[in-house]
């Protein structure tokens, strides 16, 4: 959510932001507008109350009786009115996006996205052979793979649970299992994050994220505060009415909230953590898109990058982020680049949305296996996360989430490290693990 005093007092600035992000400026006027009359009725409630302790001091006369009487029904019907006008000027509130940072590309969908840069060797699959691949033939892509190796059952995972399903077994399971840990051990190691975060900063911190797991159901009233359950986002989401909770579609949805409500202490920043969960996301605007394989799928897990740190540091730690994601393909050593998201596909809490997208020759393109978003102080100001500064003034923690590794990353392996007979060859870094 936006602050509204700075709302108030730059109202121009965000409606050039809205513009940027193809987003109605009238609603500005109109949450001027209602903020202009709560004032007014705070001014008159205070007034009203100040009244009363006046008049109530010492014996009031009769006539001051009947005065005070008539100002106490005028503060209930104030009262109502304040609801009623808070109600209104913070649902008003609560459809406004985040505003894009300088550097996000201005755009109306994907197509605006800007490749910043590409990172490692395609593999050639051809008679010289390749980094990952030897032998001159045609890539597969990862559900033929995963069908002849009997990895990726996506048949029987429809016969059970319907499309977009998929069984996930043996050589992919492990594989699974072993990049979580491979990531685990980046992640929670001081030794491993200072080398990366002396990229962003030398002094930047390299504090070690904290492994969580967290539920995967989550409060409606939580999740709307978390800017992810609006009535567009409603259509992506599992509901189950009997308890009137929803499925999680990424672990930072319920990792945000941790410390909501809460204040924490400036010395104790940033706080990093590492959550694994599944995730369920409907995919309802995917319609005949990635119909095949595990691509596009209704459930899959995820490892999931969360962090809470102080407003000048939240734009270096997307960028520390960024720099983790790069890092672990660099390892995997997996072709990938790195796209900055226009201002039109980027979610709406975000202030600035960076993508890894890994190379797929079975596909011959480029796919997104990665997300780094920044949201500023977007979703705690919802949550009222605060930290304290070391002079005892308080003021909304910045957020950032990222992923850190999902199932696609397994896909990139497959289609990357395929060999001419059919096999898999596994990534020098994650051998120790088998």
């Amino acid at each position: 959510m936006l602050d509204i005093k700075f709302i108030r007092q730059n109202s121009e600035e965000v409606k050039e932001g809205l513009r940027k992000r193809n987003f109605d400026i009238e609603i500005i006027d109109k949450i001027i507008s209602l903020d202009e009359r709560r004032r007014h009725v705070l001014k008159e409630l205070e007034e009203g109350k100040a009244e009363i302790n006046r008049k109530s001091k010492g014996m009031p006369a009769a006539s001051e009786i009947e005065d005070l009487k008539k100002v106490k029904e005028k503060i209930k019907i104030l009262e109502s009115e304040l609801e009623l006008v808070e109600k209104d000027l913070n649902e008003n509130l609560y459809q406004l996006p985040n505003l894009p940072l300088p550097d996000v590309p201005v755009g109306k969908s994907e197509r605006d996205n800007k490749v910043l840069y590409e990172v490692g060797e395609r593999p050639k699959f051809s008679a010289k052979g390749g980094s990952a691949a030897g032998g001159n033939f045609e890539p597969k892509k990862h559900y033929e793979l995963g069908e002849s190796l009997d990895i990726i059952d996506t048949k029987r995972a429809a016969k059970v649970s319907g499309s977009r399903f998929g069984y996930i077994k043996g050589f992919a399971a492990q594989l699974e299992f072993v990049l979580t840990q491979f990531v685990l051990s980046i992640l929670t190691s001081e030794k491993e994050l200072k080398k990366i975060a002396k990229k962003i900063n030398k002094n930047y911190s390299p504090k070690p994220f904290i492994p969580v797991i967290p539920p995967v159901l989550i409060k409606p009233e939580v999740f709307k505060k978390m800017a992810r359950l609006n009535e567009e986002d409603k259509e992506e989401r599992y509901y189950i009415p009997k308890d009137d909770l929803y499925l999680i579609g990424s672990a930072e949805h319920t990792l945000g909230p941790m410390h909501m409500g809460e204040i924490i202490d400036e010395k104790d920043l940033p706080i990093r953590y590492i959550g694994f969960s599944a995730s369920f996301r409907r995919e309802s605007g995917s319609y005949g898109k990635d119909v095949r394989g595990i691509m596009r799928v209704h459930q899959f897990n995820k490892l999931e990058m969360e962090s809470f740190s102080a407003p000048e540091d939240s734009i270096k730690e997307q960028d520390f982020f960024v720099a983790i994601q790069e890092y672990l393909m660099q390892k995997l050593e997996i072709p990938y680049r790195v796209v900055i998201i226009s201002t039109g596909d980027m979610g709406k809490p975000d202030a600035r949305q960076i993508d890894i997208e890994a190379w797929m020759p079975g596909s011959g393109e480029y796919r997104e296996t990665h997300t780094a978003d920044l949201m500023t102080d977007y979703q705690a100001r919802r949550l009222n996360t605060r930290l304290r500064r070391k002079n005892g003034d308080l003021e909304f923690v910045h957020m950032n989430d990222a992923t850190a590794f999902a199932e696609r990353t397994i896909l990139a392996i497959l289609e990357n490290y395929q060999q001419k007979d059919g096999s898999i060859k596994i990534p020098k870094v994650l051998k120790r693990y088998f």
